[in-house]
């Protein structure tokens, strides 16, 4: 095995909802692999910064807060990478929101945001991104890893109604991107994780024994699982995966 299969060595790196949770995970294990800067995003300025400086301590990593739910905040977000760098080697879509209601009560507004962030989102950035990635596509390829969900591909018991579907779209959107972008050498995969700790997953963070017995191998994952996925899809072991998404869930898909 070549010394590099797994090196994210002088490569760039924007992850987006970096702040924490599996964003954080992603963006602490590219640093770890060698990643020449990781910038992170998120809404709030104060974690995003926050974060930035913690991770620093594993390399460069660079805050650019933006709210990238919109149109504005995605071109704000653009314009703030472009003041730092004129390539982009790896985009990671993970920026995303969840909303739980009962069928009957489900509102519009609950489609719209989740929608908005989750699906709509990833596709706008990478086009607002596309200059920077071809211009790292030369080489070797420029990488898009999109982050669904497991919910996007089995049924949970909530009323998660809006990223159920958010996420089974964005898995079909990984393949549709992946097939047009491969034309110019960047390469569009995706993961789909199962339960980790985090601010939206609090089952897993707060309720972890009840959660873990339902999961084949009995635990919740942990960062290096998360990093582990991430940082093979984004180094040249990944390079011939396209279109895919990576299930990273302990089993509990093949369970359900």
């Amino acid at each position: 095995m070549n010394d590099d299969l797994f090196s994210l060595a002088g490569r760039l790196a924007l992850v987006t909802g970096g702040s924490r949770g599996i964003g954080r995970m992603i963006a602490a294990g590219f640093l770890k692999a060698g990643a020449r800067a990781v910038y992170i995003s998120a809404r709030k300025a104060e974690a995003c910064d926050a974060t930035a400086r913690e991770l620093s301590s594993l390399g460069t990593c660079i805050s650019l807060p933006a709210d990238v739910s919109d149109a504005q905040g995605v071109q704000a977000l653009v314009a703030a990478y472009g003041q730092h760098e004129p390539t982009l080697d790896i985009l990671v879509n993970n920026a995303g929101a969840a909303w739980g209601e009962t069928f009957d009560s489900f509102p519009e507004k609950g489609w719209d945001k989740v929608v908005d962030l989750n699906l709509k989102t990833p596709f706008f950035l990478t086009q607002a991104l596309i200059g920077p990635l071809r211009k790292a596509a030369t080489a070797r390829p420029a990488k898009v890893i999109n982050i669904a969900s497991i919910d996007g591909i089995s049924i949970n018991p909530q009323e998660t109604y809006s990223y159920a579907a958010s996420k089974a779209g964005l898995i079909q959107l990984t393949r549709r991107m992946a097939l047009r972008l491969a034309q110019d050498n960047i390469v569009v995969s995706a993961i789909a994780p199962g339960a980790f700790a985090s601010d939206m997953n609090r089952d897993a963070r707060d309720r972890a024994d009840a959660i873990k017995a339902r999961i084949p191998v009995g635990r919740i994952g942990v960062d290096d699982d998360m990093a582990g996925a991430a940082i093979y899809l984004a180094s040249r072991a990944g390079d011939y995966v396209v279109g895919s998404t990576l299930v990273v869930d302990g089993g509990v898909t093949h369970a359900r």
